[in-house]
């Protein structure tokens, strides 16, 4: 698997980071959840991104990977749902710190991020001290924020945070096209999320109301050819060989298609003459696009 250096944080990641939203569900059982992480690590996979608000995903990676804690780069969100604390207080980061290390069985979380609060919200001096605390404390190695547009590119000016996650697609560019190349000056950490655009391409009909919705719409209007390669190929290879992306997360509770990721971003960049077709779409039709919260 390929090993980038993320940002100036010491840390080595995998270009492909695993997303582990989809093995917090309760639909999935212990030993699907058991045998998907055990999987992701031996297929060279070294970013496990997770959230307190992925239901049982915090607590099932500390419960069946913690003989296994070297290995892996620990990506975790937070800021609300905390017990003991309101959301969106200091107390609310401390405690949540706190206690997602119990969930994980961990004494540290690489990356922590503040998960995605508006811009007023982020600004606010006791969660940034809290998080400030934390990584003086030993507790957290990176504070990051996860989200998009305002926001984000007021997370990367302030020099607050060592690491930022957001969209980066086919049809989401915002960010990597107004914040990413700043990130990288100040030597930021950049995991991308959405890298396949939520599959927008396989509805054969507006997916109205659902969550694909807006990227169906953009990728009609950018009329875009992958050439030889499958959709899937096309949009992971776009976004994980993006300029100033670490790592690029995908979920899944299925083993093939984790497998099937991996072996694509195995495959390196795409060719310079289907990159100059995307930019050139992005150019006619992607300049009022803002990032999809």
């Amino acid at each position: 698997m390929i090993e980038r250096e993320f940002g100036r944080s010491g840390l080595q990641v995998s270009a492909l980071g695993f997303g582990a939203a989809h093995i917090g569900n309760h639909d999935v059982s212990d030993a699907e959840a058991e045998r998907v992480l055990h999987r992701v690590l031996d297929l060279g996979v070294t970013l496990l991104d997770t959230a307190r608000g992925y239901g049982l995903s915090e607590e099932r990676i500390g419960r069946f990977l913690r003989g296994r804690r070297g290995e892996y780069v620990l990506s975790s969100k937070g800021g609300y749902s905390a017990e003991g604390a309101q959301d969106w207080t200091g107390d609310s980061i401390r405690l949540g710190i706190e206690q997602a290390l119990q969930r994980l069985q961990t004494d540290h979380i690489d990356i922590f991020h503040l998960h995605s609060p508006p811009l007023e919200t982020l600004r606010q001096e006791d969660l940034l001290s809290a998080l400030d605390a934390a990584r003086q404390a030993g507790h957290i190695r990176v504070a990051a924020y996860s989200g998009e547009n305002e926001a984000l590119a007021w997370a990367v000016e302030s020099g607050r945070f060592g690491s930022v996650q957001t969209s980066v697609n086919l049809a989401d560019q915002w960010s990597l096209r107004h914040v990413l190349p700043q990130a990288k000056e100040r030597g930021l950490g950049v995991i991308a999320k959405r890298p396949v655009a939520n599959m927008a391409w396989t509805y054969p009909e507006r997916p109205t109301g659902q969550y694909p919705e807006v990227y169906w719409d953009r990728l009609q209007q950018l009329q875009l050819n992958p050439g030889d390669l499958d959709w899937t190929s096309f949009a992971l290879r776009y976004s994980a060989f993006a300029p100033g992306v670490d790592s690029v997360i995908v979920g899944t509770r299925s083993l093939q298609n984790l497998e099937h990721d991996a072996r694509i971003v195995e495959q390196g960049p795409l060719p310079p003459e289907l990159l100059a077709t995307v930019d050139a779409a992005w150019q006619q039709h992607g300049h009022g696009w803002g990032g999809e919260v």
